[in-house]
């Protein structure tokens, strides 16, 4: 088991779609979606907030995670979030890092 954990988080955008990735530096990698660094899914459909991250103990768990959710429909990913957000809540940093200016 490596020492930090791995993050599965969402993303909703502003287009009301929902964005699923994993990251071993949940503040870093959401710095990068805000400024249009990430993922191309959300260069075109920009983050509007984080939903929830749930950490995992390795790199290996947290991808077969994600592959799940991105399976998914909206709904059951959304019903996910606000489960995840309950048992991890989402601190403020993590969100202002999000904020758009």
């Amino acid at each position: 088991m490596a020492d930090a954990p791995w993050f599965v988080y969402l993303l909703e955008c502003r287009t009301a779609r929902i964005y699923t990735g994993v990251t071993p530096q949940l503040d870093t990698r959401i710095t990068s979606h805000r400024k249009g660094k990430g993922a191309l899914f959300t260069r075109i459909n920009q983050p509007q907030r984080l939903l929830a991250a749930k950490p995992f103990s390795s790199q290996r768990e947290a991808r077969q995670i994600e592959a799940q959710i991105k399976r998914m429909p909206a709904r059951g990913k959304r019903m996910l979030a606000e489960r995840w957000s309950e048992e991890h809540p989402i601190d403020q940093s993590t969100q202002i890092a999000l904020a758009v200016n």
